[in-house]
C-alpha cells in the first residue's frame, strides 16, 4: 500500500531516530505508590533502579527508551489509572530525560493513553504506545476499548502535535474474537484512518516472537512505519528487520532474557551489533 490519507507520516520514524530500523529498549518501572506490589520504596531508588537500566541500554547502544509501568501487575482498565501513578511515572520520565540524550517514549498499563500523553508532555518524551487504539478487545482487564478518540483530542488541547502515537494492531495479553469478523488488513487500516503514526505487530504477550505472518500482513496493508513490539533476539533479528521498519526490545535485552530482570549490557552489545549489521 502507498500513499495513505496521512502521506506526510512515511518518514516518522526516521524523523524521530535519525536512524533506519531503531530499536527502542524498554525501561520496566518497579512497583510504583499505589500498585499491589509496591513495599514503600522511595522514589528516588524507583529512578536509580530506572536510570541504571538506562545507563546500561544507551552504553549498549540502543536508539531510543521507553517506559513503562510493567510492574504494577494487575493492571487496571484506562479509567481507572491513578493519579499517583502517572504523578511517579513524571517523576522517573524527568530524570531520565536528565540523563539521557536518547527520545524516550511512554506506555502507560492497561492503554491508559490519555495519561501517557500527559506523562510524555510534563517530560517531553516523543511518542506514546497504545495497545488498543481502535476497535474494542477482551483483554486480562476486561473489555478494552480504542483510546483514539479521546486521546487524540486530548493532545490537541495540550498542543501534543509533536508527540507521536505507536499503536498495536493486534493487542497482546487479550482475545481477538471481537474483530475476528474483520480482516488483518482492514484493522491495520483502521489504525491509519484513526490518526496513528506507526503501527506495531506484536506476540501474544511479553516476550513472544511476534507472528512473521502477521508482521507481513500488517506490512503489505500499511502505508505507516511498522515495526515489531515483542519477541525480538539476535536468532530472529535478521528475518524480521528483513521486514519491519524497527523494534521495541525488552525481555531479550535482559539477564536470562527474562523482563523482570536487570538489564544486561552484553546482552544489549551483542543485539545491536546484529541489529547494525542489518542497516
Amino acid at each position: 500500500m502507498s500513499g495513505g490519507i496521512f502521506p506526510e507520516k512515511k518518514h516518522v520514524l526516521e524523523n524521530l531516530f535519525n536512524v533506519r530500523k531503531p530499536i527502542i529498549g524498554m525501561v520496566h518501572l518497579k512497583p510504583l505508590p499505589g500498585a499491589p506490589h509496591y513495599k514503600g520504596e522511595s522514589m528516588d531508588e524507583i529512578i536509580e533502579f530506572a536510570l541504571e537500566d538506562v545507563r546500561r541500554m544507551e552504553e549498549g547502544g540502543v536508539d531510543g527508551l521507553q517506559i513503562e509501568n510493567a510492574w504494577d501487575l494487575p493492571f487496571p482498565k484506562p479509567e481507572d489509572f491513578s493519579f499517583e501513578t502517572v504523578a511517579a511515572m513524571t517523576a522517573v520520565g524527568v530524570e531520565i530525560r536528565k540523563a539521557s540524550k536518547l527520545p524516550l517514549g511512554v506506555n502507560c498499563l492497561a492503554n491508559a493513553v490519555v495519561p501517557a500523553i500527559a506523562i510524555a508532555k510534563a517530560c517531553d518524551a516523543k511518542w506514546v504506545r497504545s495497545n488498543q487504539w481502535v476497535n474494542a478487545y477482551v483483554a486480562n482487564e476486561g473489555i478494552v476499548e480504542g483510546a483514539s478518540a479521546k486521546a487524540m483530542r486530548y493532545k490537541s488541547n495540550l498542543f501534543g502535535d509533536d508527540i507521536k502515537v505507536m499503536a498495536d494492531v493486534h493487542v497482546k495479553h487479550g482475545s481477538h474474537s471481537i474483530v475476528a469478523d474483520r480482516s488483518l488488513a482492514e484493522q491495520t487500516r483502521d489504525n491509519e484512518f484513526f490518526d496513528a503514526d506507526i503501527l506495531i505487530a506484536t506476540g501474544n504477550r511479553t516476550g513472544n516472537e511476534t507472528s512473521l505472518d502477521e508482521l507481513i500482513g500488517i506490512k503489505e496493508s500499511a502505508s505507516l512505519p511498522v515495526i515489531i513490539g515483542s519477541g525480538m533476539t539476535t536468532d530472529n533479528a535478521k528475518k524480521i528487520l528483513s521486514i519491519a521498519d524497527g523494534a521495541i526490545v525488552g525481555s531479550f535485552l535482559k539477564e536470562n532474557g527474562n523482563w523482570w530482570e536487570r538489564v544486561d549490557t552484553e546482552r544489549v552489545k551483542q543485539f545491536m551489533d546484529q541489529v547494525n549489521s542489518l542497516r
